[in-house]
């Protein structure tokens, strides 16, 4: 079987940094390991944290690893490299893996301001209603469901005529179509009706649970004031952010010739870097229960040393 190889074009104007680019994205890759799995290692030891908030927040630290993975190893190794090429097929499994995972971060938060509005809108009826096997059913959703459209389009993408073989990126994305002979309606409209149904419509459902929240913290004592802000504020955090990024993502295929190849390196890498460090920092500040727990860890460490 005949391998085509794509280009990867982003890297050109920093060939004379790479050394540092290397060095800086290995320690960022490094660091959002250890903080993510160091906040997920807590929620499995610590019993007092295996409620499905906790765990949904683990769901969501794990796919910031598995995000970061998909992308890291490649760049790393493409800022070591004198020539940065990606097989065909390897740019589109990692294009899957990439808007795989980011529909999983929209449906992994969507879940957990369902589980917020439960918590705090219906207290007497959150243990029945969030019942392990409802958390699991959560979790699988939505790591399952993004997968099976995104292989449609994948698969129709396989079947594509390459007209170029050169893309203005340093990692795989929804700019490969500017590398087609034809672009058809399909290709273009379909990874849109994918957006609007795992991304958009799970965000506008946070939204509107958290302004019911809100509604109803507003309505209620201090103490539910309180409780409604220590948890949800770290989520519409999260959300904001992530729904900040994915919109460059999106977006900068129509932007891209009024962006210098400097400029989309520099967003590119803000991209992949501050969402997956955000996170366990978010949540671990945050969430007080979490805090305290990962503060005994510090205390130890340092009576240790």
């Amino acid at each position: 079987m005949n391998v085509t190889y794509i280009s990867l074009d982003g890297f050109v104007e920093i060939e004379k940094y790479r050394y540092f680019y290397f060095f800086m994205m290995l320690t960022v890759y490094i660091l959002i390991v250890c903080s993510n799995c160091t906040i997920v290692s807590l929620i499995v030891i610590h019993k007092n944290l295996h409620e499905p908030m906790y765990i949904f927040i683990a769901a969501l630290l794990i796919n910031s690893v598995l995000f970061s993975t998909n992308i890291y190893p490649k760049l790393l190794a493409d800022f070591l490299s004198k020539e940065q090429i990606i097989s065909y097929q390897a740019c589109l499994f990692q294009i899957l893996l990439f808007y795989s995972f980011c529909c999983s971060e929209f449906l992994l938060l969507a879940a957990m301001s369902y589980d917020r509005y439960v918590s705090i809108c219906n207290p007497l009826q959150y243990a029945l209603i969030m019942r392990k096997i409802t958390v699991n059913v959560f979790l699988l959703v939505a790591w399952i469901v993004p997968v099976c459209p995104i292989v449609v389009a994948v698969v129709e993408n396989a079947n594509s005529k390459l007209c170029k073989y050169t893309l203005s990126n340093v990692f795989c994305n929804n700019s490969i179509s500017r590398l087609y002979c034809v672009r058809s309606s399909a290709l273009v409209v379909y990874p849109l009706v994918v957006l609007l149904i795992i991304a958009i419509l799970p965000m506008l459902l946070v939204i509107f649970t958290y302004a019911k929240i809100l509604i109803v913290a507003y309505k209620s004592c201090r103490e539910v004031r309180r409780k409604a802000a220590q948890t949800c504020l770290p989520h519409l955090l999260v959300l904001i952010n992530f729904s900040c990024l994915l919109t460059y993502d999106m977006i900068i295929i129509r932007l891209e010739s009024n962006f210098s190849k400097s400029a989309r390196f520099i967003m590119t890498l803000q991209m992949i870097m501050y969402n997956p460090l955000c996170n366990p920092i978010i949540y671990g500040l945050k969430m007080t229960e979490i805090y305290k727990h990962l503060k005994n860890v510090f205390h130890k460490f340092r009576q240790n040393c």
